[in-house]
């Protein structure tokens, strides 16, 4: 009789540690247990903050191009124009702007006319007759203040064409932690005047969640059940802003000065002449944290 009893300790010993590791419940079961800092009456507090702060980064490119019969002389002609522009905004800093250029050529062809009349590029090596060159300035202006020089800069050296600036903001730790505090002193005052309203004080702090995540949990719908399972991290809304000038009477207004010559930055009165308003605008930063108290 002593075997069957010994085997039956042994197979309880056995599924025990399996028993252990089973799920107190299954997700979308209709009575689960709730979580350990649920036991005793809490409150759940999210604290909300939202700032507006300056976009601190800025960022266009600007084209150069130039047409010849040689690849070799279009090349060069085109890097001669960007050369001097890169020299001078380079002299600000890697900390202040970043300048990025490249150069890329493509081969022209004859065209003609085929039996529809449809203009058509006649494709084959021997019958290209000229290259066009284009030198590509990229800038990432990380210094805002100097955002109006270095774009005046870059319009006064006779581009091509120029992209549209755009706006970003970049937060640095401080902010980001100076962010994060001031969600928790939210949700503190939110959760104290919650207590006060229904008649009870704070007691002990149960639960920090700086995601935010453990104040959505559902205990009615299913244990662990969170609402969008997505990380409540600090955000930043992007924007894209272009510079405009105010219209002036054209019988008050100077004469510009003549463009530079190929090969030279432009000159002081060129770049004045060439400046526009271009006040970075603001954006949102948010954040969030869940904050769980015991109620006395």
């Amino acid at each position: 009789m002593r075997a069957p009893f010994a085997a039956a300790l042994l197979l309880s010993a056995i599924a025990a540690p399996a028993l252990a590791q089973t799920p107190p419940a299954t997700i979308g079961q209709q009575y689960v247990p709730a979580p350990w800092w649920m036991r005793d009456p809490v409150i759940a507090s999210i604290g909300y903050v939202r700032v507006e702060l300056q976009a601190n980064r800025a960022g266009f490119s600007a084209t150069f191009q130039v047409v010849d019969r040689s690849v070799a002389d279009a090349s060069r002609k085109a890097a001669d124009q960007v050369r001097a522009l890169s020299q001078t905004l380079a002299a600000y800093g890697v900390e202040k702007v970043r300048v990025e250029t490249s150069l890329s050529t493509q081969p022209l062809y004859d065209q003609y006319r085929d039996e529809n009349g449809i203009l058509r590029d006649n494709t084959r090596a021997d019958r290209i007759e000229r290259y066009q060159a284009q030198a590509t300035v990229s800038l990432s202006v990380r210094d805002v203040a100097l955002l109006e020089r270095i774009y005046a800069t870059v319009v006064a050296s006779q581009p091509n064409s120029i992209s549209q600036v755009y706006f970003n903001l970049e937060p640095d730790n401080v902010a980001k932690t100076n962010l994060a505090g001031a969600a928790m002193r939210d949700a503190r005052t939110r959760a104290e005047a919650a207590a006060q309203n229904a008649g009870a004080t704070l007691g002990s702090v149960r639960v920090i969640d700086p995601t935010g995540r453990a104040c959505q949990t559902d205990v009615l719908a299913g244990w662990p059940s969170y609402g969008s399972g997505a990380s409540q991290a600090t955000t930043v809304d992007e924007m894209v802003v272009t510079g405009s000038r105010a219209r002036a009477e054209m019988a008050m207004a100077p004469p510009p000065p003549p463009p530079p010559a190929p090969g030279q930055a432009p000159s002081e009165a060129q770049i004045e002449a060439a400046r526009l308003a271009l006040q970075p605008p603001l954006q949102t930063l948010t954040d969030q944290a869940c904050v769980v108290y015991g109620l006395n």
